[in-house]
């Protein structure tokens, strides 16, 4: 997954801890999404746009994101990423 330029409406970048890559994040303005019953409050935005909706669903903190990045037979499968230089927009 990397950066993108047609990020809709963001509202913050950080940086994944582990190999750097920057990742622009905006709020998650679905009126629901694939999991009922959970929540989550950003779309990550990644360079899947080929194959898929170019984001993922997550939540973004100061110093973690977890991230939606799969889903299996029980629903999302969940990693959490260790993430640096968190920098609102505005």
């Amino acid at each position: 997954m990397a950066y993108l330029t047609y990020t809709k409406l963001p509202i913050g970048a950080f940086n994944e801890k582990e190999y750097g890559n920057p990742f622009e994040y905006s709020k998650n303005d679905d009126a629901s999404t694939p999991w009922d019953g959970l929540q989550f409050d950003h779309k990550i935005w990644v360079g899947d746009m080929c194959n898929g909706s170019g984001f993922r669903y997550g939540n973004v903190m100061k110093t973690v994101a977890y991230i939606a990045v799969d889903e299996d037979e029980d629903g999302p499968v969940i990693e959490k990423w260790n993430i640096k230089n968190n920098r609102a927009y505005f």
